[in-house]
Order: structure tokens, then sequence, then C-alpha cells
């Protein structure tokens, strides 16, 4: 009714109404905000309205049918596929996939909560698996880092923040390090009768027989969705690549993924340009450029820092082309080569076409805010070429992670 008082389609007031009032306003992450408003675009366009049997995918499967009888708009409903094809919602078919793995995940962990807590036949029984387990990791754990010794190698130095950084990371794993290896000793204990049984020692022991990173662990720790297993191997990694810092000084390319607290990182490369070139921090962001470079350099760079380790969703990095591109079919990730995280003044920085991407910490995509005002899973934004318009992908759902499932 109101529509016909307009001599044109007010799309842009319709959009707005739609995709941040009506469903937008329920919406509070701002990544999922700009997805529902692109997703918007493909329906609130004026091709619908001007062109006959406006397409909304490159297949030309779902359109928008003619004027016609009611009967006809029904037999066009029943010729659609009974599960939608990933194209219909801007996505790459490698989306049907994801979708799978997911569905199956949740099938198994269902099995899993069904499984009988004492074995039979003649094999090993439960408890000797989880002391067998218990015992495995606690040969590969390392012992905590000493942080005297690491004051007195990285002194807290004005003109270089990595110090703080590094002395923090040491204090986070050391905690982490600790629960873990309390916990495996004592679990160790209560079967042999040495210790009660508590609650949260039967969590782990149960966490342990499935193979789940137990909730005691997961409290003091970084956010991950691997399993028990790559869990271990990824925290051994972590603690492997601090070690090499302390040892061979601050490395020429920071591995991303294996800070506890990225956000601390980042802000420590702006502090150190700022207080080099003696500008306020406020008024910093980080250009990026996408190197050929897959895992190291001959040297650090003169401002800001070499970074590796993200993994791209949704796309792949064109090496050919520097720019981003479309998924190989049933590669659901493709390894980013090294990126040079560069300081510099924002009101400086010019305009070009770019994907703003996201960068998570897992594959979740949400995160709680924690005390210190970051997201537990949002790291920072990612500008990477492109050679597309934005809106395909944001569509596609394309995001850089820190860390696989597996």
């Amino acid at each position: 009714m109101f529509l016909n008082q307009y001599e044109e389609l007010p799309l842009d007031a319709l959009t707005y109404l739609t995709g941040q009032c009506n469903y937008g306003g329920r919406v509070t992450d701002d990544w999922d905000r700009r997805l529902l408003v692109s997703l918007l675009s493909i329906f609130y366009c004026r091709d619908i309205v001007e062109k006959q049997a406006h397409k909304f995918s490159p297949g030309g499967l779902y359109y928008a049918p003619d004027h016609g009888e009611y009967h006809s708009y029904l037999d066009y409903i029943r010729s659609l596929p009974l599960i939608p094809h990933p194209e219909v919602f801007g996505l790459h078919e490698n989306a049907d996939i994801s979708k799978d793995q997911q569905e199956t995940q949740q099938l198994f962990d269902s099995i899993l909560l069904t499984q009988p807590r004492q074995g039979g036949g003649g094999g090993k029984s439960v408890q000797q698996v989880v002391d067998e387990l218990a015992a495995d990791i606690l040969s590969k754990l390392p012992s905590d880092f000493n942080l005297e010794k690491v004051m007195e190698l990285y002194p807290v130095l004005y003109a270089e923040s990595m110090n703080t950084v590094l002395r923090q990371e040491l204090i986070r794993f050391n905690r982490l390090s600790s629960v873990v290896r309390t916990t495996l000793q004592n679990i160790q204990k209560a079967m042999k009768g040495l210790v009660v049984m508590s609650a949260e020692l039967e969590d782990v022991f149960n966490s342990m027989i499935v193979g789940k990173v137990p909730a005691a662990w997961a409290a003091k720790s970084y956010p991950s969705l691997k399993p028990l297993g790559s869990y271990i191997i990824d925290l051994l990694a972590r603690l492997k690549f601090l070690q090499e810092w302390i040892n061979k000084g601050v490395p020429t390319v920071f591995w991303i993924s294996g800070f506890y607290f990225t956000q601390s990182f980042l802000t420590g490369v702006l502090q150190n340009y700022a207080r080099k070139y003696t500008i306020p921090i406020d008024h910093l962001a980080f250009e990026f450029e996408v190197l050929k470079e897959e895992n190291d350099m001959a040297t650090k760079p003169e401002d800001g820092a070499y970074v590796k380790g993200l993994f791209l969703e949704g796309a792949k990095w064109d090496r050919k082309k520097m720019v981003i591109g479309e998924s190989l079919p049933k590669i659901l990730y493709d390894a980013m080569p090294i990126i040079w995280l560069k300081p510099g003044e924002k009101k400086k920085f010019k305009d070009k076409q770019n994907y703003a991407t996201p960068v998570y910490k897992t594959s979740a995509r949400r995160g709680t805010l924690s005390t210190t005002g970051h997201s537990t899973n949002y790291v920072l934004t990612i500008q990477l070429p492109s050679d597309q318009a934005q809106q395909h992908w944001i569509n596609r759902g394309v995001a850089a992670l820190c860390q696989l499932d597996d």
C-alpha cells in the first residue's frame, strides 16, 4: 500500500527496514548483519521488478516466475529440489561437504554418549587405556617456562613491546600446562585409589575415553574445537614456538596461530610503531600485503611483522593473480602464504578493491566478549585483494581461521 505512493521503488529503505530493523535488530554480530544485508540484496533489487524471470542463482534453477495463475506458482515450487543447492544462498558447492561433516560429527557425538564405560573381552580395560594415554601425554609435556630467566633475557623495554607480549604468553601457557599436568597426575592416582575421584577428575576420565578435551582444560585454554589427540599436538607446537622464541630471539615470521591471546601481539606490533615514530596508537591501523613466500623470510621487516598460519575458508588464495579466488572442488581450506602486517596512520590509507576478511581463532566463528573487551574468537579484519565485488565473497562466507578442527 505504501509502496504505491513512491514513484520509484525505495530499495534502500526496504533493505534497511528488513535487514537492519526487522531482522537485523535481533542480530548482535556485525558480521552476521553484513551477511544478512548482502543476502537480502539478491532478492531486493530492481531486476526482480523490471525483468522477467529474474534469476537468483547462476545456474538459473531458482528464479522469480512470471505473473500467472495460482497453480503455476505451485507447479514451479514443486519442481524445485527438496534439498536446495548451495548456490541459491551464494555459497560454493563445497558448503555441502561442510554441512555433511557437521551432521556426521553430531551423529558420532551422540553415539559416543551411549558408549559403555567398561571394557569387555580380552582387550585392555578402559582404565588401562586412560592410564597409558595420561602417561604418554605427561611424557611429552615439557616443564613450565622459567619466567625469571625469561625476564632477564627479555626485560621490559620501551622500544620493544614484544618482550612484554612474550612474558604474558608464557604466564598463560604455564597456567594451562599446570592444569593439564596436575589433572593427568591426579587421574592416575585416582585410578589406583590414592586420591578421591572427584567430579572434575571423572569428567577428565570420561573425556579422555571419547577423545575430547576435558572441561577443566578448556576453562584455562585458548579456544579450540580439536579432538584430544590433535589438541595435544597443537599445544606442544605452541609451546615449542615459544621455546624457540626464548632460545633464538624474536622470530622473523610469527606463527599467529600459536598465540594464546592474539590481540596482545597485534597491539604490541602497533605499539612498537607508535613509539618509534611518536604517533598516538589510536591513529594507527594495519595495511596488509600477502607475500609469495610460504613459510620463512630472510630478514625481519623494517616496520610491522610477518605472520603465517592462517587458513582461508570459503575461497582460496590465487598465487598467480595474488587475489582471492574460487575454492577448488572438495578442498575446504587453503593455507595462506606469509602476510606482512604494515602499521600506518589510518587517515593516509588509500581505498582499494579489497575484501574485508574477518579472522577467527576457530571455525565456530562465534565467541563471547571477555573482560578485556575483546571477543574470545574474533581476532581482526584483514583486507585481501579481490577482483570481484565484496558481496560475492560475503555470500560465500569467506573468512580466515587460525586453526582447523582436526
